[in-house]
């Protein structure tokens, strides 16, 4: 007998995938250089050349059993070593390998993260707007993900509403900053007042509320913005990261659980991450790709196409009238659609093949997300069709 929830789950597809869908097959029809897919976020910048050499390097010199045998559950130790003294580096923490869990990107870090810190029937908080895989990512593990409704002002945290679910049944709160789809970095003043809530709340109720940070945007920040160090905040944070969008690296699946070294418990919880692996199936990252990035942990992409079309974007939205909070990175950006119904208007703006996505699936009725990681001059040729679609179908 098939599972029902898994059967269920089939009528509540990825939007965005199924738009991604509908954006290859119209560009099969007019050529999708003539489709506007705003959709889907995967880095379209190329791979370092560093991270290319060092493949090179190793499939030419090093023995095959080492580059395509398992790793140790925990992951490659001089990897991990390696991680841990980036870290430390760059945020002053005392990180060592102790406290590293090599993941199969964030998901798999997050999916570590959540079995962690919580039994069937916990709370997790999350912020609107979220990703939409965090509801199956925290729901399938038997806790329960609520969302804290968005501060639309300024798309950082509504204390207000948060404070009204941050009951004694939270076990974690999850944040996402640079965040999807809003673009927005959460200010040293919004970290410093989520971690004197949490310890506030842990002393509270007794028991520890951890801090989940999802930072596959880390590096895309754009100049001038202030986007801290979440840990450096909170005792308690398990940061989980991926190199897929710092190196365009998606397909390779490797990034990290980090356990903060102050946090109670980290070595332990670390080991954790191993046990957890075994009963999850997200065991032992490729081995040649823990090497790799191990070797290009100080480089990134060239990441700077996506603040020159953030700009482009920005302008024209708010030329056009859009109200938009202007991003401080990733490579989305978040404006209100100039209708109640984002559905109605991201359907009106296909006849113009551009293809949105409404803000509905982020927990942020009334707005869509442009995912603007393609070439800079298919952004500049799509603002034509931006402003035909407004003209003619708005005034």
């Amino acid at each position: 007998m098939l599972v029902q929830k898994y059967k269920d789950m089939l009528a509540g597809k990825s939007v965005i995938r199924e738009l991604s869908e509908f954006a290859t097959a119209r560009g099969q029809e007019i050529g999708y250089e003539n489709v506007f897919d705003y959709s889907l976020g995967n880095p379209s910048v190329p791979v370092p050349q560093a991270f290319t050499d060092e493949m090179i390097h190793m499939l030419a010199n090093r023995e095959t059993n080492e580059l395509h045998g398992y790793s140790p559950s925990l992951g490659i130790t001089s990897v991990r070593e390696a991680v841990a003294a980036s870290l430390e580096k760059r945020f002053g923490l005392p990180y060592r390998k102790e406290h590293i869990f090599m993941a199969s990107g964030a998901a798999g870090a997050l999916a570590h993260a959540f079995r962690l810190v919580t039994e069937p029937g916990d709370e997790i908080l999350t912020f609107a707007p979220h990703f939409p895989e965090y509801g199956p990512y925290v729901n399938l593990t038997g806790a329960v993900l609520k969302v804290v409704p968005p501060d639309t002002e300024s798309f950082q945290i509504h204390f207000g509403k948060f404070q009204e679910m941050l009951t004694e049944k939270v076990m974690a709160v999850l944040v996402n900053t640079p965040n999807n789809p809003s673009g927005v970095a959460y200010s040293a003043a919004t970290l410093q007042r989520l971690a004197d809530l949490l310890r506030q709340k842990s002393a509270e109720y007794g028991h520890a509320i951890y801090l989940i940070s999802d930072e596959p945007y880390r590096e895309i920040i754009f100049g001038g913005v202030d986007a801290p160090c979440v840990s450096a905040f909170y005792d308690d944070t398990i940061m989980c990261y991926s190199f897929s969008k710092s190196l365009s690296i998606p397909g390779e699946r490797i990034g990290y659980v980090a356990v903060n070294p102050r946090c109670r418990d980290a070595e332990t919880m670390v080991n954790m991450c191993g046990q957890i692996s075994r009963g999850t199936g997200h065991n032992c990252p490729p081995s040649i790709i823990q090497f790799a990035v191990a070797k290009v942990l100080d480089k990134t992409a060239d990441l700077s196409v996506y603040e020159t079309n953030m700009e482009i974007l920005y302008k024209e939205l708010v030329d056009l009238g859009f109200t938009c909070v202007k991003p401080g990175g990733t490579f989305y950006i978040f404006p209100k659609a100039l209708e109640e119904d984002a559905k109605a208007f991201c359907r009106k703006a296909l006849a113009y093949d551009l293809v949105l996505v409404p803000g509905d699936t982020f927990g942020a009725p009334g707005y869509f997300r442009m995912a603007y990681c393609i070439a800079t001059e298919k952004v500049e040729r799509s603002l034509k069709a931006l402003r035909r679609f407004v003209e003619e179908t708005y005034r």
